[in-house]
């Protein structure tokens, strides 16, 4: 049975007439068990691991809507194909809410019912092989395209093509070729950090550079109200691109959506990234303007964020949309959201909402304190299901289906992503260097330069100078700090676990959504 294509149980009580599709169906390498009536066929299915049922729908005793019942409540993963002479909506209806995979009108011929089998058992077989098929041609444009000089719209279409193989491997887990794209994917992005370190320090000083977060505002949203129409800016902090992804099958139904990017500035940290796009300044003007901001992040308080409205409120106002209705608010926990959600029409009047949502930000940074966490999110693909699951039952796509039947434009964005980190690395420092992972700042700060960028001077990377003999260390590829008398501490809890404030694809390159309601 073990070279078979599957074992068919044949429910139907002319199965007496369906000898030539019976034997046509052995000759393609199906075994084939028969029954006359409905409570034949359920004591079968109860004795037997069947692979597939054919189901007629006309039997005398138990017809086939109550046989299958009875076949799901014994199995309910059992695949079922339903035959019928009836064309009768109601009864397809009833037939496609009991599960059936397939649904027939009789007459069929005998190769009508091995392609419907051929479908319903090895369609996943023959999906991996298509994916696996198409994946290792990719595989060959993709090495090729990285020995020619890509600009940054070139590593944005080769950074969503490995998204998308990402996200289609999740769905084909027996390929066996997740292990070389994640190899491909660390290839491109060595590639990608020294594309990086080639260009950034001139992006800082020239117009003409990439959309970076501190674009976010006059670039998206600011066009939007200039029109008259209203505009919700929402960051989902430290959502990466392939989460974004896994989540526009649940978005789609309610928006039209646009997809665009921006890369995160350096650090891709919050006081950075995310604090920019709200005030639209790069880091070393924004503190400048705001003192205190300045001294929050000089001190590495826990709140490095506090004052967005703020900022967001003075951008507007810098580009002459001061007039315009502004509600800020920052979620970070169920019961906030919720609460957010039951009050929506308080706010559907405003010109401009602005959304700040923690979880995909609280998740990875507890997947390293818990091991619970540890267990759910053990990597790329469990990071993903898990943001997908949460956005598919929160309160927050319930407040997408409405902004989205009351005229709101929705610019969805993160202020950067994160990546898994696999390897320790000793830095030097004081003990008043800064407490990041992925990147520092403090006094004479130093590291392997192959294993980080090493900024002596902060002012050319746009960023604030702190004290004297200023400098940030920011991590390459999956590398993280450790101070050498706190090693093992840090390894154990570090190692495996999602971090950001350095360079990669997955941190830098960050999804805008542009999403228009669909009603």
């Amino acid at each position: 049975m073990q070279n078979t294509r599957g074992h068919i149980l044949w429910i139907d009580d002319e199965i007496h007439h369906l000898k030539p599709h019976i034997l046509f169906l052995e000759e393609k390498g199906y075994i084939l068990s028969q029954a006359a009536n409905g409570q034949d066929g359920i004591a079968l299915s109860e004795q037997n691991n069947y692979d597939l049922i054919l189901l007629d729908q006309s039997m005398p005793g138990l017809d086939g809507l109550e046989t299958l019942a009875e076949l799901k409540k014994n199995r309910s993963s059992l695949p079922v194909i339903m035959i019928t002479k009836t064309e009768d909506e109601w009864l397809m209806d009833e037939a496609i809410t009991g599960q059936v995979e397939q649904f027939l009108i009789k007459p069929v011929n005998p190769s009508q019912i091995f392609m419907a089998c051929k479908q319903t058992l090895e369609k996943i077989k023959l999906h991996e092989q298509k994916a696996t098929s198409d994946y290792l041609k990719e595989f060959q444009e993709i090495e090729a395209q990285l020995s020619n000089e890509l600009n940054v719209d070139d590593w944005w279409r080769l950074y969503d093509r490995l998204t998308d193989w990402q996200i289609k491997f999740d769905h084909y887990n027996d390929t066996g070729l997740g292990s070389i794209l994640k190899e491909q994917i660390q290839t491109c992005n060595r590639e990608f950090i020294n594309f990086i370190e080639s260009n950034y320090e001139s992006w800082m000083q020239s117009n003409n550079r990439p959309t970076l977060s501190v674009d976010i505002v006059p670039k998206y949203v600011k066009p939007i109200l200039d029109k008259g129409e209203k505009v919700c800016l929402l960051v989902v902090d430290c959502m990466r691109h392939d989460h974004f992804k896994s989540m526009m099958a649940l978005l789609e139904p309610f928006f039209n959506i646009k997809l665009d990017y921006k890369l995160s500035l350096l650090p891709t940290a919050t006081p950075y990234s995310r604090n920019a796009i709200f005030c639209g300044l790069f880091p070393d003007d924004m503190v400048k303007k705001y003192p205190k901001q300045g001294d929050d992040m000089k001190n590495d308080s826990t709140s490095l964020n506090q004052h967005e409205k703020q900022f967001l409120i003075d951008q507007l106002k810098k580009m002459d949309l001061g007039d315009k209705r502004v509600h800020y608010h920052k979620i970070w926990a169920v019961e906030e959201g919720n609460k957010f959600n039951n009050r929506i029409k308080d706010y559907l009047q405003q010109d401009i909402l602005a959304l700040v949502v923690n979880f995909v930000d609280i998740l990875a940074h507890k997947s390293s304190q818990m091991d619970v966490l540890k267990e759910m999110v053990p990597d790329e693909s469990g990071y993903r299901t898990a943001v997908r699951s949460w956005l598919n039952h929160s309160w927050l796509l319930q407040v997408l289906k409405k902004l989205s039947e009351n005229n709101f434009t929705v610019i969805l964005t993160s202020d950067h992503g994160s990546i898994r980190v696999q390897r320790d690395v000793m830095v030097a420092a004081d003990r008043e260097a800064s407490s990041g992972v992925r990147y520092k700042y403090g006094r004479n700060l130093n590291t392997k330069e192959k294993n980080a960028i090493v900024i002596k001077e902060p002012e050319k990377f746009r960023l604030p100078v702190f004290g004297p003999q200023p400098s940030y260390i920011i991590a390459k590829d999956d590398v993280y700090f450790i101070y050498p008398n706190q090693a093992h501490k840090y390894q154990s809890k570090f190692k495996n676990s999602f971090q950001h404030g350095g360079i990669s694809m997955e941190e830098m390159m960050v999804p805008v959504a542009i999403m228009k309601g669909r009603g």
